[in-house]
């Protein structure tokens, strides 16, 4: 019963039409906000008790993120993003941490997966 689930949804997205321009046959959209990101994010920092796993959560849902690019080839030499070679997934969750705070009115309202682009973008740009 679930290959058959699997098989029908593998049917309806690859027989959308794709989008001009769009790399993506089928678009999802989480509704994830950068608030519910930030508060796992935020959470590893401050509390002792529950920062570990809080740490997990957020850090694991940037790790994906950064893991899509990459095999988008959307990271590295010749883009407009270059990780730092140590520590990925803390320097990218302190990252965001810092840009969602320096406007944080306006930016706790965006989707986690815009916030987390323009993170990378802002503070890890490569030298060109």
């Amino acid at each position: 019963m679930r290959l058959l689930f699997v098989i029908a949804i593998l049917a309806v997205g690859f027989s959308l039409p794709a989008q001009a321009g769009s790399r993506s046959i089928l678009k999802i959209h989480s509704n994830y906000t950068t608030a519910e990101l930030l508060s796992p994010c935020q959470e590893a920092d401050n509390d002792a008790r529950w920062g570990q796993v809080a740490e997990i959560e957020c850090e694991q849902y940037i790790i994906g993120y950064v893991d899509a690019l990459e095999v988008n080839g959307d990271i590295g030499p010749g883009t407009s993003i270059c990780l730092p070679e140590k520590n990925i997934p803390d320097e990218i969750r302190w990252a965001f941490m810092r840009w969602v705070h320096q406007s944080y009115s306006q930016r706790i309202k965006m989707m986690a997966g815009e916030a987390i682009i323009a993170t990378l973008k802002e503070t890890f740009p490569c030298d060109q």
